[in-house]
């Protein structure tokens, strides 16, 4: 039996002035992912309408191992640790899998 299809919740909170940086980056990275066929399929970006410093990835993958693949690759890392100079506190994730009844 195969993994179902997951989606994931990234939140983060971007520094004073750089929003535009975090959505640039955020485009580049998604166009590198949907090139390298790790499983990712798709993509969004959302910011919060009373809080515009704060933004939501709602991210689709075909599988839970996709996913972990991902968060331990060397381009997440590197991608962390450059976001880590433009974002205000930790950023955080949830998962969700849909449910087939």
């Amino acid at each position: 039996m195969g993994y179902k299809m997951i989606n994931v919740g990234l939140y983060y909170k971007v520094k004073e002035g750089h929003e535009k940086e975090f959505e640039s980056m955020f485009n580049e990275i998604v166009k590198s992912l949907k090139e390298s066929k790790i499983g990712f399929i798709d993509a969004k970006l959302y910011r919060r309408v009373d809080e515009p410093r704060e933004y939501l990835i709602y991210s689709e993958w075909e599988g839970l191992d996709s996913f972990r693949k991902f968060v331990s690759s060397k381009a997440f890392r590197d991608t962390t640790s450059y976001g880590a100079s433009i974002l205000e506190g930790r950023p955080y994730h949830r998962i969700y899998q849909e449910l087939n009844e």
